[in-house]
């Protein structure tokens, strides 16, 4: 329940910002803005203040900012969507992409300023404190995921034929799992404030590209920059990610055309549902990373060229630009209903896989 509630709340956030930024440029340019909604009709319950009705509907992943004209009529109305300059409109479409990377760098600032568990290397060692030697891939199918091994556990001893060994490093660890692959081995692992001991066999011959386990191993520690740091490193973090998400998503559209499978693991709202709630008992600093990066793949999500998104609607603006008139109004219309069914499709296929992986 408190996972689901932190869940709720997260995305509650997400979505507010986003459609905020539509909001308020849409009402900075004279719009007028008729309804502001968290989640997708069918309507639960509305709220009228002044021309805008504020609506939470049943439907909650996701929201939208209902503007005068955006179908395109009223035209000759000054305060209508279809009014104004293409300028203008892009300004108000791409707002709430700009926001989320906004509440991203704020958030990162805020985690530099108070402390963030990073992947430590030779250069920031020293500067490190809370070493930790931490889990942060876990292949499907694999050994460790059979044994209950999840993202962000902490290695901190293993045992075999009655020996302990305290992990003090990776180099470590992978040298007593090559040392006894096909033999019984036992993890203990730090899971938040609790600590489990898992049992787990190591393969002999894994696949290409995995360990006997399954896993993927970093050291981890805390490093605390002063305020006038904080900013900088907040504002350089979400460009770095940023960057590097924009590339991941590029990869996965490549591996889709060129091999019809996406490369990586997917996850839908039950599986980010399920890693919040592990961070969230991690600590707030892993909470505050966590949103950060939920709010950038958000983001760039959204400014994808796909019907229905953002991306989809700027990109005709662009064409109308471009071609010096709007596309005819039935081929949008018809291209993001199009775009909305796949992207439903594509919801309800990563649930069904969350479903199986998680329960």
């Amino acid at each position: 329940m408190l996972t689901f509630l932190i869940f709720i709340i997260v995305i509650g956030v997400l979505i507010f910002i986003h459609e905020l930024g539509h909001f308020w440029m849409a009402k900075r340019a004279g719009m007028k803005v008729e309804e502001f909604g968290f989640g997708f009709p069918p309507r639960i319950f509305g709220i009228k203040k002044g021309e805008t009705t504020y609506s939470i509907n049943w439907i909650p992943f996701g929201g939208f900012v209902k503007i005068l004209g955006e179908d395109g009529s009223g035209k000759d109305n000054p305060r209508s969507f279809a009014s104004k300059s293409t300028g203008v409109r892009a300004v108000v479409i791409v707002a709430g992409v700009v926001m989320n990377l906004l509440l991203a760098a704020a958030l990162l600032i805020i985690g530099n300023g108070v402390g963030l568990r990073v992947g430590i290397n030779s250069d920031i060692a020293d500067r490190a404190r809370n070493l930790k030697v931490q889990i942060i891939q876990v292949a499907e199918n694999s050994p460790a995921q059979m044994a209950g091994l999840r993202i962000l556990d902490e290695v901190k001893e293993i045992t075999i034929d009655g020996q302990n060994r305290i992990i003090a490093d990776i180099a470590e660890i992978q040298s007593i799992i090559k040392a006894n692959k096909g033999r019984e081995i036992e993890l203990k692992i730090q899971r938040g404030s609790k600590i489990e001991e898992l049992k787990v066999i190591p393969r002999t011959d894994p696949p290409p590209g995995e360990g006997a386990l399954g896993i993927s191993l970093a050291l981890t520690g805390v490093i605390k920059y002063p305020w006038h740091q904080a900013v900088y490193r907040g504002i350089q973090d979400t460009y770095f990610i940023t960057r590097e998400t924009a590339f991941g998503y590029g990869r996965i559209i490549g591996n889709l055309f060129t091999t019809g499978q996406a490369g990586m693991e997917l996850s839908g709202p039950i599986g980010i549902a399920v890693i919040t709630g592990q961070a969230a008992r991690t600590g707030f600093a892993y909470l505050i990373q966590l949103v950060a990066l939920i709010s950038i793949n958000l983001a760039i999500l959204n400014i994808i060229p796909f019907p229905a998104l953002d991306g989809g609607r700027l990109l005709f603006i662009i064409i109308e630009a471009v071609i010096g008139r709007p596309a005819p109004k039935r081929v949008e219309v018809a291209v993001n209903a199009v775009g909305f069914a796949l992207l439903i499709l594509l919801m309800v296929f990563v649930t069904t896989r969350d479903i199986i992986k998680f329960f």
